[in-house]
């Protein structure tokens, strides 16, 4: 009978399913909620999995063509599909320090000056395992392994919402909502910048963008669009015969790159699908507990909560973010030449989010020139902070995709240098 927990629990979907379980009926739900949260939060992990498989699918093509045509490796940030890759081999871990993590974050709100807590689920589970495979690189295992990343990710779910707040008052114009994104270093940076450079400089709010650029905000349409013409370029110049004797059976290139950007975004879909199936009943769960355990508490809530304040600001921090991912892999190539080093590609995903937020957040210190150069600042920041966390990741380094978001990268340098440091 242990030994069928045992190997019930060691898959990481059950796992996932029966903290859901758990939760749902600390809640008092009736006996067709738990069975049905149950299900959907499994379903919702074997999905994920389905369209990272997608997405790993897509991003090999791309990977193979850049390296051909460029005589790199590119390397294309997304949170989701490292995570959905790393979930293979860190399944477990990383479920069991998403959990104990987000209690960790309760208590720390309870009984500290920290009263923030983080409620964007699928950014918990992207830390989680981020820590995991960190944590395992470093040689850690076992109850060790699962103590030090639970606490660990439990401060940094009510530190950086804290980082935050004082720009977050200005944004919204109260002290209600917290953020809870972990993108937070660059948007607190697009703020600092804001408010170096903003001087006089009026709100994004003031001008009329172009209606032409409102199908940007279809995220979807904009990962299609704008993975569509880097395929193009290093189909192009990786060369049609390469292109359709090694990668597309004979397919047209163009027609084959075009499909391949339409395919990775269809896969980020699914992918954000099964996140959502499989934290919605979760997350439900904690918010409960954390309302009757933690008086004051302030719920930090995922980054487009701050995209009403200031839409113009979230299409000109996209397109800036994005430029200055452009910037940074070109100085990521020049280096390359005389170091080696991995070449991060502009991805749609990070720049259309992140860059989206620091806009927000650049403008609310520095008006439209802090959104734009904040944004930028942030855009060069999610390119080289990758470089540096890459080689903390263990074998999950060596994938054609890695961490995005600032956050990852700071948390992730930082803890794997340490263990560098004291465990090896």
């Amino acid at each position: 009978m242990l030994k069928l927990i045992l190997d019930i629990l060691s898959v990481p979907s059950i796992l996932v399913g029966v903290i859901a379980m758990v939760g749902l009926l600390l809640q008092k739900k009736s006996a067709s909620d738990v069975l049905k949260g149950t299900i959907k939060t499994i379903l919702g992990f074997l999905i994920l999995g389905g369209g990272a498989g997608i997405v790993v699918g897509a991003l090999g093509h791309f990977g193979n063509m850049f390296e051909q045509g460029f005589g790199v490796a590119g390397v294309v940030p997304n949170n989701e599909a490292i995570v959905a890759l790393a979930l293979k081999t860190y399944g477990t871990q990383t479920a069991l320090i998403m959990a104990f993590g987000m209690l960790a974050n309760i208590l720390i709100a309870r009984f500290t000056k920290l009263k923030y807590i983080f409620l964007t689920g699928h950014h918990t589970l992207y830390m989680a395992c981020m820590i995991a495979a960190i944590l395992v690189a470093g040689g850690m295992k076992g109850v060790a392994l699962v103590a030090v990343g639970s606490i660990l990710l439990g401060f940094v779910m009510a530190i950086f919402p804290a980082m935050a707040q004082p720009t977050m008052r200005k944004i919204i114009g109260s002290d209600d909502v917290a953020f809870a994104h972990f993108g937070t270093l660059g948007y607190v940076f697009s703020a600092g910048i804001g408010k170096l450079v903003g001087k006089g400089s009026k709100s994004t709010e003031e001008m009329t963008f172009p209606k032409g650029l409102s199908f940007l905000r279809d995220t979807s349409v904009a990962i299609s669009l704008t993975m569509g013409i880097l395929y193009l370029i290093v189909a192009i110049a990786a060369g049609a015969d390469y292109v359709q004797e090694t990668l597309s059976g004979g397919q047209n290139f163009i027609v084959f790159s075009m499909i391949q950007a339409i395919t990775f975004a269809g896969g980020v879909y699914i992918i954000l699908a099964g996140v959502r199936l499989l934290i919605a009943e979760i997350v439900p769960a904690f918010k409960g507990i954390s309302e009757r355990l933690v008086p004051n508490a302030k719920p930090a809530l995922d980054c487009p909560v701050v995209y009403p304040y200031a839409p113009n600001a979230v299409l000109i921090g996209f397109l800036s973010s994005f430029l200055g991912g452009i910037v940074g892999m070109i100085v990521l190539v020049i280096i390359g030449r005389s170091v080696p080093v991995a070449i991060i590609l502009p991805g749609v995903v990070p720049h259309f989010f992140c860059g989206a937020t620091a806009g927000v957040f650049g403008n609310a210190t520095g008006g439209r020139r802090g959104a734009f150069l904040g944004a930028f600042a942030q855009g060069l920041l999610i390119t080289f902070l990758p470089v540096l966390l890459m080689p903390t990741l263990g074998n999950l380094g060596y994938a054609n995709t890695t961490f995005s978001d600032s956050d990852f990268g700071l948390v992730g340098i930082i803890l794997g240098n340490i263990l560098k440091l004291f465990v090896h």
